[in-house]
């Protein structure tokens, strides 16, 4: 299985029927909405992502893959999405939350899922969805490697470096 572009290269799915694209969003729409829900923290970035992700998919020419399991496929895409409407949020950020000493910040949940997400704009794109399919989404080192296309090792010891990364990062 290889990655090109971001898709898995597996059986193509043929988008020309409306009826198919609807039958897909019905299919689809809570995984994609329950994985930017968890990333954005907030109902309405979550719907950006879910409309983000299937605009995406109505956009292309052609035909889609989605990979053997396309649930998996479609919680990544939702990653994808979610993440880059964070990087845009922090980018076009003009007021700084105060600094917090580290006390405070331990009990403020909502702080301390702010700096996360903060942190994993930090990320290159592929490191942030490895993570957050694997702590957040659930799922195994076996399938992030079958997804990703590495090997069970390699998926264990970039999780090893982002998790070092992230707490470097929110250190900050």
């Amino acid at each position: 299985m290889e990655l090109a572009n971001g898709i898995l290269d597996a059986q193509p799915v043929d988008m020309t029927s409306s009826t198919e694209i609807a039958e897909l969003y019905e299919t689809h729409y809570a995984a994609v909405y329950r994985t930017a829900i968890r990333i954005t923290g907030n109902p309405t970035d979550a719907e950006d992502a879910v409309h983000t992700v299937f605009l995406r998919i109505l956009n292309q020419e052609g035909r889609w893959s989605f990979g053997p399991v396309p649930e998996a496929y479609f919680r990544r895409a939702a990653a994808n999405a979610a993440i880059d409407l964070l990087r845009r949020r922090m980018a076009n950020r003009t007021i700084q939350i105060d600094d917090a000493s580290p006390f405070a910040a331990g009990e403020n949940t909502a702080l301390l899922k702010e700096q996360l997400r903060r942190s994993l704009t930090a990320l290159e794109r592929s490191d942030a969805v490895l993570f957050l399919l694997r702590y957040v989404e659930g799922l195994s080192n076996g399938e992030l490697a079958e997804l990703f296309g590495l090997e069970k090792n390699n998926v264990a010891v970039r999780l090893h470096r982002i998790r070092q990364t992230l707490q470097a990062e929110m250190k900050r």
